[in-house]
């Protein structure tokens, strides 16, 4: 069970400090919290595992590869069965998606984490942790690739997002639903397997990760943005654009020079449903459409194909098949 922190691992002032306990809270180490919650320890023997102690908001692209090594040398353990990685919820579909893209492990790697603090009203900490450890020690998980387990339901990581600020039902899979549930006597149980899973990015390779920058595209909008991205040094702009997969007219000329400047541009939008076609108006631009993904799990999809040194098929193809 490895330890990264978040409101799962974070103790609050109080049982009704449900919204500030992570400025004022206490972040324990893995240990600490187990425990805490020392009914957990009954489902499987755990092996705590500290990596850090942080809430999600400040994990990114070095923590996401270093999270990946981590959990590839945990593997190579064969006493170890399955591996439970406690997270923030504000990111952990980010950090699910990309060790999805990069691990190809052959034990169970499950996410988790809580709405509310684990001493907090109503909290959902145990609930969840013993779940993840239910989810993370059935083989059959394997095969799923990385999950997310809330509230009893097990979410690929290519799916999952979060849909509500504060409410314990917060995590679901939109369209497509659940792979699966852990039911409340404690069976995990499957219905289907994820198909789009694409050829891993060998952790090998990666050694930087190019800027990707997300721009939304909204009424009225115009061009700013997106120039101050290439600036910036954006080797990619992911457009959260308006659905079905289109930009205000004013972004469209900056997006056009960003492109003839060597910057891929990949349309998701902003509404969480349905997926961006191959539209005349993305062909005719050169701009590729990142199918159902959300703007945030393109830009990790896209990072990973630049970094790779993918040229713009190639990107185009992993977009169509992941």
């Amino acid at each position: 069970m490895v330890g990264t922190g978040g409101s799962i691992a974070t103790w609050a002032r109080s049982a009704f400090d449900l919204v500030d306990y992570g400025r004022y809270g206490e972040v324990l180490p893995i240990d600490v919290l187990l425990h805490r919650l020392p009914e957990v320890a009954e489902i499987a023997d755990l092996v705590p595992v500290d990596f850090s102690a942080v809430h999600s908001e400040a994990v990114g692209p070095d923590e996401w590869c270093a999270f990946a090594r981590a959990l590839e040398n945990l593997s190579l353990d064969s006493s170890i069965d399955g591996i439970v990685m406690v997270h923030g919820t504000s990111s952990l579909e980010e950090t699910a998606w990309f060790l999805d893209l990069v691990l190809r492990l052959d034990i169970p790697v499950v996410l988790v984490g809580a709405q509310r603090p684990p001493n907090g009203l109503g909290t959902d900490a145990g609930a969840n942790l013993a779940d993840a450890v239910r989810a993370a020690s059935d083989p059959r998980v394997a095969e799923l690739g990385v999950v997310a387990v809330f509230q009893g339901e097990i979410h690929a990581a290519r799916d999952v997002a979060k849909a509500s600020t504060y409410r314990l039902n917060a995590f679901d899979s939109g369209e497509l639903g659940p792979l699966g549930f852990v039911d409340p006597n404690g069976d995990v149980v499957l219905y289907r397997v994820p198909y789009r899973r694409p050829d891993a990015f060998p952790l090998s390779a990666i050694s930087t990760l190019p800027r990707v920058d997300i721009v939304a595209a909204y009424a009225g909008a115009d061009g700013v943005a997106i120039a101050a991205a290439v600036r910036a040094g954006a080797q990619g702009i992911v457009v959260a654009g308006m659905a079905p997969g289109i930009c205000a007219s004013g972004q469209l000329e900056a997006l056009n020079r960003a492109r003839a400047q060597g910057v891929c541009v990949v349309f998701s939008t902003h509404n969480g449903r349905g997926r961006v076609v191959r539209s005349a108006f993305l062909t005719e631009n050169g701009f590729s459409a990142a199918d159902n993904l959300t703007p945030e799990k393109a830009r990790i999809l896209l990072m990973l194909c630049l970094g790779a040194g993918e040229d713009e098929d190639g990107i185009r193809d992993r977009f169509r098949l992941s």
